[in-house]
């Protein structure tokens, strides 16, 4: 290790807790919370009557905005297709090494190893284990219909570097996998932007890894879009992926 950098006021988010309290924050308002699924189909002439839900029930409103991760590109084949490239992404779960505190999160902070490949790793998680995971980008990945199975591969290379780092857990016991994924654009950046054939409806997408830390930022920018009206960024317009 060449170099490196502390920030003692950093840390990490608890996505799922965060979620649940943005529900309760938006019913606590008046928000009406409902978990359905949109049926396949033209979209585009599906929102002037009422978007179609898999439970039967219709979705009416002034402004519609479409933020669905890596199914963006299947539910806008043409407007998105493409343009948001889902990948396969492993996340580990080590346990630690018996009455050894170095490893908890009272101790020891996230971190992030910047070198040929970007790994990081976040002690803790509520008694879940050491998450360790490889930020490179995966192989394609379909959300509907692939295999939630890491990668002996990817195990290797991860233990490796834990031996490597760490050497306390070399031989540290497996608790938990996950499969998730990343939705990535070409460039990085989000997609904000108007759907090119319906004034009223928004489409988000591309968060590229790093999306979710900027929700508040991005959810705040958007409703003010919505709201006001105007035009998104030009950075983070549909028009950038033409040149």
């Amino acid at each position: 290790m060449s170099w490196g950098i502390y920030e003692p006021n950093a840390g990490y988010l608890l996505a799922r807790s965060a979620c649940q309290a943005v529900v309760e924050a938006f019913q606590s308002e008046g928000g009406e919370y409902k978990i359905s699924s949109v049926l396949g189909g033209d979209l585009e002439q599906d929102i002037k009557s009422g978007l179609p839900l898999a439970d039967g029930a219709k979705v009416i409103a002034d402004q519609y905005i479409f933020a669905c991760g890596p199914w963006m590109g299947k539910l806008f084949p043409e407007i998105i297709g493409s343009k948001i490239r889902s990948t396969k992404q492993d996340v580990f779960f080590f346990g630690t090494p018996a009455g050894d505190n170095r490893f908890s999160d009272e101790t020891l902070p996230t971190w992030a190893d910047h070198g040929d490949t970007f790994i990081y790793g976040i002690p803790g998680n509520q008694g879940r284990g050491f998450k360790i995971a490889d930020d490179t980008r995966g192989p394609e990945f379909d959300p509907d219909n692939g295999e939630r199975l890491v990668s002996m591969d990817g195990l290797k290379k991860i233990r490796d570097y834990v031996g490597f780092r760490f050497p306390a857990m070399k031989s540290a016991p497996l608790l938990e996998t996950r499969v998730c994924q990343y939705e990535n654009t070409p460039d990085g950046h989000f997609i904000i932007d108007r759907h090119p054939h319906a004034k009223n409806v928004w489409l988000l997408g591309g968060g590229s890894g790093h999306g979710f830390k900027h929700g508040p930022a991005v959810g705040e920018m958007v409703a003010d879009l919505v709201i006001r009206g105007g035009d998104a960024d030009p950075l983070f317009r549909l028009t950038r992926f033409r040149k």
